[in-house]
C-alpha cells in the first residue's frame, strides 16, 4: 500500500464498536465467581486495512467463537475477551479501524456475549509522548472506536483522557496500561493508586496488560531491547513486584513466547508470567535470539530474581501460526492453552494445557 493509497485519518470518522448491550457485570456481581476462563491475544493489524476485514485475524475470531461452547462445556466458561494491541496499521486512518477491525469485534462480542478489552499498541497511537500531536490523532481514534468497551472517564477504574483502565472479576483483577508512554508519572502514578488502593482479600491475583513485553527472544526482543521494554522494566516491574502482580500479557511480536519469573521478599516466595501473545493476524514472525536475563535480573535489585524461559518460539514461520490462548481459573489456580488457527498440532508445551501455579 503506497503513501497515495492510505486513508486520509481526516476524511474518514471513526465509528464506536457497538457491543450490542454486552458489558462485563459490575464488580460486586462476580464475587462468588472463581471457576471461569479467558481469552487473550493482541496484534491482528494487516496489509488489507483500509480495504477490506483482517482475513487473519477473522481466522482467529472463527476459532475462539467455535472454543467459546467448549469452554462452557468443561466446566469454564469464557467471560472476557483481552487484546494487548496493535488493532491496525496505522490508528490515525479511520478507515482501517470502521472497515477492517471493528465488524469483526462487534460480531465475536454479539455472537459469544463477552465482553472486549483492549490494550492501546504502537500502531494504534504511536510511540511519541502524551501530548504529541501524532500520538493524539490515533489516540482520539482508539479512544472513539473503544469508547462503548472501555471504563468512562470519570470512572474510578479510568485515567481520564488516557487509554489506561482496570477491571475486575472474581478474585482477578486487571490494569491495562499504555506502554508507548510508560515513563509517564502521570499514568504510573495512577496504576500505583489503583495497585495501592486494591483490596488483595478480593483480588488475590492481578494481571497486566499492555503491549510491549519485558521479555521476549522474536525481533523486537533477543539481544535488543527496545526504550519501551525497558521502561517497562525500570517502572513498571518494580511496582509489579512489589504488590506481587501474577502474570502480565503482551504482544508486539507477532508469534508465542512465554517466561516465568520468581523472586522471594518478605511476604514469601512469588512467582510473574510474562506471556507474550501477539499472534492475532498480523505477519508472522520468529525467533531471533535470548535476551540477557543477568541485566534483565540486575533491573530487580536488591530483589534476587529467576527467570526460566518455558517456552521459545520456532525459528521458521510455519512454526509459529496465528493463534489466541484460554486461561482456566480455578480459585487462584491457573492453566493455560495455546490455539491455533491451522490444522497442524501446535504443542509449545509437553502437555496441551499447563498449569500456571506452583503447587
Amino acid at each position: 500500500m503506497t503513501k497515495a493509497q492510505q486513508p486520509q485519518a481526516s476524511n474518514v470518522q471513526v465509528q464506536p464498536i457497538d457491543p450490542g448491550g454486552v458489558v462485563l457485570p459490575a464488580e460486586s456481581a462476580s464475587v462468588d465467581e472463581t471457576k471461569f476462563s479467558f481469552i487473550a491475544y493482541g496484534d491482528t493489524r494487516g496489509p488489507a486495512d483500509g480495504y477490506t476485514l483482517q482475513p487473519q485475524h477473522k481466522e482467529v475470531v472463527d476459532r475462539i467463537l467455535a472454543t467459546i461452547p467448549k469452554q462452557a462445556s468443561a466446566g469454564f466458561p469464557v467471560r472476557f475477551v483481552v487484546q494487548s494491541g496493535d488493532a491496525v496499521v496505522n490508528g490515525r486512518f479511520g478507515e482501517q479501524w470502521n472497515v477492517s477491525f471493528t465488524p469483526l469485534i462487534e460480531r465475536l462480542v454479539r455472537e459469544s456475549k463477552v465482553p472486549y478489552f483492549f490494550a492501546v499498541g504502537n500502531h494504534d497511537v504511536g510511540s511519541m509522548p502524551v501530548g504529541n500531536p501524532d500520538r493524539d490523532a490515533g489516540l482520539h481514534n482508539t479512544t472513539t472506536a473503544m469508547s462503548k468497551l472501555w471504563p468512562a472517564n470519570g470512572s474510578p477504574r479510568r485515567l481520564d483522557n488516557y487509554p489506561t483502565f482496570a477491571f475486575g472479576y472474581g478474585r482477578f483483577f486487571f490494569i491495562a496500561l499504555d506502554s508507548n508512554i510508560a515513563p509517564d508519572q502521570v499514568q504510573l502514578n495512577w496504576v500505583k493508586k489503583q495497585l495501592e488502593g486494591l483490596d488483595r482479600r478480593r483480588y488475590p491475583n492481578v494481571i497486566a496488560l499492555f503491549h510491549h513485553p519485558p521479555l521476549t527472544t522474536g525481533p523486537h526482543g533477543g539481544p535488543l531491547v527496545e526504550p519501551q521494554a525497558q521502561a517497562v522494566r525500570r517502572f513498571y516491574l518494580p511496582l509489579f513486584r512489589a504488590h506481587h502482580v501474577r502474570m502480565t500479557i503482551s504482544g508486539h511480536d507477532h508469534l508465542y513466547d512465554h517466561f516465568i519469573e520468581h523472586y522471594d521478599d518478605a511476604a514469601g516466595a512469588h512467582r510473574m508470567d510474562h506471556v507474550v501473545s501477539g499472534g492475532g493476524g498480523a505477519p508472522i514472525y520468529s525467533y531471533r535470539g535470548e535476551q540477557d536475563l543477568k541485566v534483565y535480573a540486575a533491573t530487580a535489585s536488591p530483589l534476587k530474581v529467576r527467570v526460566e524461559h518455558a517456552m521459545r518460539p520456532g525459528i521458521q514461520e510455519a512454526d509459529n501460526p496465528h493463534h489466541f490462548v484460554v486461561i482456566d481459573v480455578d480459585g487462584d489456580r491457573m492453566w493455560l492453552q495455546v490455539i491455533t488457527t491451522v490444522a497442524a498440532p501446535f504443542r509449545p508445551y509437553k502437555e496441551s494445557r499447563i498449569e500456571l501455579t506452583d503447587r
